[in-house]
């Protein structure tokens, strides 16, 4: 049999281009080379697509201040013309190559909140990950609050402000999130890699604190912080059946005081990673079974990490999903597979299969009465 084209799709026009970069390198290393061809396209923060080689971004610096694409590559476009074969075609230079499937790896705005999920649907071609539902109200941190309050899941109390609302109303915005009890979170309602994010202490520094966020997003979220918490990770695999890791958890050493970007990417020693977590059995399972909900009634697909905040009292709650969670040497999701008995090539061999399969079953649908 041929090798499958994967189109890894990296960078992006968001605040976590970076990130992408270093994780598009460890999917890349990970690929079957016996089943998979790689071709890596990057998305600069400009919005081109350009042809990236394999050997530049292996090599690349493990440092996100660093990361850089080649920018001199040429230019690469999707075409929007679906194949019966389920390929789709990439023009690089003004040849045409076949695709099989993309494997977006894709962080933030405009990658992970279903802008490009969108783009790949009309192309037709199979992809890695939730579709454009799951991707969008996964990537907003109000509308995802809703759907699972929605639900009845458990969430910390918090308010949603808007850029309009801040601008006209400065002190009522103040006022309402006031009522919320120290510490707070303040945070870009739609980023991820903690960007923009701040710990707020005292009831002064809040202002400050929604102004960061607002440089990053229009609407930002302000979460009451559950002093004392664990935070608790699993991660998740699958599509109509999804089965979920064992748990990790994240013990963050770092000035920030909690799991900030510095923290995880540029300090060292900022994090300390427990794989698995120190939980009991009934801990365990409840903690699994509650990612799994979540997983569920965000309308996830393919694969998902989720975040929970796990009180001194043994009360959980779930924090946020994240629908294309990162790949680095650092992350979670690959590290909670590996420890749970799925190896990172494994794992991202089973991620490109449910994508296939996914989109087999799309192409049996009637599309006419």
């Amino acid at each position: 049999m041929r090798k499958l084209r994967v189109a890894v799709l990296f960078g992006g026009r968001s605040a976590e281009h970076e990130i992408s970069l270093l994780s598009a390198r460890n999917v890349v290393e990970a690929l079957d080379r016996d089943r998979f061809e790689p071709v890596l396209v990057g998305i600069d923060k400009a919005g081109r697509w350009l042809l990236q080689e394999e050997a530049l971004l292996l090599g690349a610096s493990r440092d996100p201040r660093l990361a850089r694409l080649n920018q001199s590559a040429p230019d690469v476009a999707l075409l929007a013309h679906p194949s019966p074969a389920g390929e789709a075609a990439l023009t690089i230079g003004g040849a045409s190559q076949a695709i099989d499937v993309v494997f977006p790896v894709l962080h933030g705005p405009l990658g992970e909140d279903g802008s490009v999920q969108g783009l790949l649907e009309l192309a037709g071609v199979p992809y890695v990950g939730s579709g454009v539902l799951g991707s969008a109200v996964g990537m907003d941190k109000d509308v995802m609050k809703r759907l699972l309050a929605q639900d009845e899941l458990p969430l910390v109390p918090y308010e949603t402000v808007r850029r309009l609302a801040w601008e006209r109303e400065p002190s009522e915005v103040l006022a309402r999130c006031e009522r919320l009890a120290l510490p707070l979170f303040v945070k870009p309602a739609n980023l991820g890699s903690s960007v923009g994010v701040t710990k707020v202490k005292t009831y002064e520094a809040l202002a400050d604190a929604i102004s960061l966020a607002f440089e990053y997003d229009s609407k930002i979220v302000v979460e009451q912080g559950v002093e004392g918490a664990r935070e608790i990770e699993c991660a998740v695999l699958g599509d109509e059946e999804p089965i979920v890791s064992i748990p990790g958890e994240i013990v963050v050493d770092h000035p920030d005081g909690f799991y900030s970007y510095a923290a995880k990417y540029i300090d060292e020693r900022g994090v300390t990673t427990r794989v698995p977590a120190d939980l009991t059995e009934a801990e365990t399972r409840a903690v699994q079974l509650l990612a799994l909900r979540t997983f569920r009634v965000l309308e996830a697909s393919g694969l998902a990490r989720i975040d929970l905040f796990m009180s001194k009292s043994g009360e959980v709650y779930v924090n946020e999903i994240n629908t294309l969670p990162g790949f680095t040497s650092i992350s979670m999701y690959p590290k909670l597979w590996e420890a749970s008995g799925v190896p990172p090539r494994e794992l991202v061999a089973r991620l490109i299969d449910l994508a296939l399969a996914r989109a087999e079953r799309r192409r049996k649908l009637k599309t006419s009465t």
